[in-house]
């Protein structure tokens, strides 16, 4: 990939925004206290187009190694502020066309248009609100995580401002008034421990993610990859891991997960992904699914209100 100082700039060849980390600067990872044979250390940011198309694999990596692995999610920081001026991106309406290309390339809906009507001043601020979610309840993150990002990629809702933030966190069951609190103080703290942890193991670029195993060996990958890439990292590791099995049915996989895009329900359903949009209308016809559609694609979420 050319040198790159503009974080926002993704390369979707290599699939990664910024650069990619230098590996022999690994040395930070602790590894004595895992509770599975391998721990995964996710670098990522609400913001990173390259990040949100690796959903597709990494959800499909926790239902198939849910048992094996670990996963970390620690904030990168991609985007402080416009104080630079590089790689053909100097102010939000560059990133506008950018995010419709990566898109398409990614075959996960994107409407860059957010660049153009409520454009986003930094990733700092939905970073930290995640910290913050991280401190009442892992799990609660990571769907707080996943609403944000829906919001900014598809919804074109500037994730910078409270009001969208605190709308994210009642949705998903997060405690709004705590969370607050924990923005303005200890996630501060916990968000710039990220920055500084990401900066000692070299991490310029995102998604990057570090595989270690009890003894310290690792493997990395960056940038968004096929599933063999982070199937074959975890098995290095850990050769002995059992693939688990799971149903691949529609009711299956959208009582796992409260949304899918048409690239994540063929990954993970086996379905042929030309078959998948036809299945999923089908299925909102029949009032099972409910649809949004922006100019890049579309996401279906379960009908809660069947039985």
């Amino acid at each position: 990939m050319e040198e790159n100082s503009n974080p926002l700039l993704c390369d979707p060849i290599e699939g990664i925004c910024g650069i990619a980390a230098d590996s022999n600067t690994l040395k930070k990872i602790t590894t004595h206290s895992l509770k599975k044979p391998v721990k995964v250390v996710y670098f990522t940011d609400p913001i990173c187009s390259s990040c949100w198309g690796i959903e597709p694999q990494l959800r499909k990596l926790k239902l198939e190694y849910g048992n094996s692995i670990e996963i970390e999610y620690r904030m990168g920081g991609l985007l402080p502020d416009w104080s630079y001026n590089s790689g053909g991106i100097s102010k939000p309406s560059d990133v506008a066309h950018h995010w419709d290309e990566v898109s398409l390339y990614y075959d996960m809906p994107i409407d860059g248009d957010v660049w153009l009507e409520d454009p986003l001043s930094s990733s700092f601020p939905p970073s930290i609100a995640f910290k913050a979610a991280q401190l009442q309840d892992n799990d609660t993150a990571l769907l707080f995580l996943r609403e944000i990002r829906e919001m900014v990629f598809l919804k074109k809702q500037n994730i910078t401002k409270w009001e969208n933030l605190e709308i994210a966190a009642k949705k998903v069951g997060l405690n709004v008034e705590q969370l607050k609190i924990d923005f303005d103080g200890k996630a501060q703290i916990l968000f710039r421990e990220d920055l500084r942890f990401a900066k000692e193991n070299g991490v310029r670029g995102f998604p990057t993610m570090f595989f270690t195993d009890t003894t310290g060996n690792k493997e990395t990958v960056y940038g968004s990859k096929p599933y063999a890439f982070y199937e074959m990292a975890v098995l290095k590791l850990h050769s002995n891991a059992t693939k688990s099995e799971y149903y691949k049915t529609w009711q299956t996989l959208f009582s796992k997960y409260n949304s899918l895009t048409a690239k994540e329900f063929s990954e993970l359903s086996g379905t042929p992904r030309t078959d998948c949009e036809k299945q999923l209308n089908d299925l909102e016809a029949k009032g099972y699914l409910e649809k949004l559609t922006t100019k890049n694609g579309s996401i279906w979420m379960r009908n809660h209100t069947l039985p």
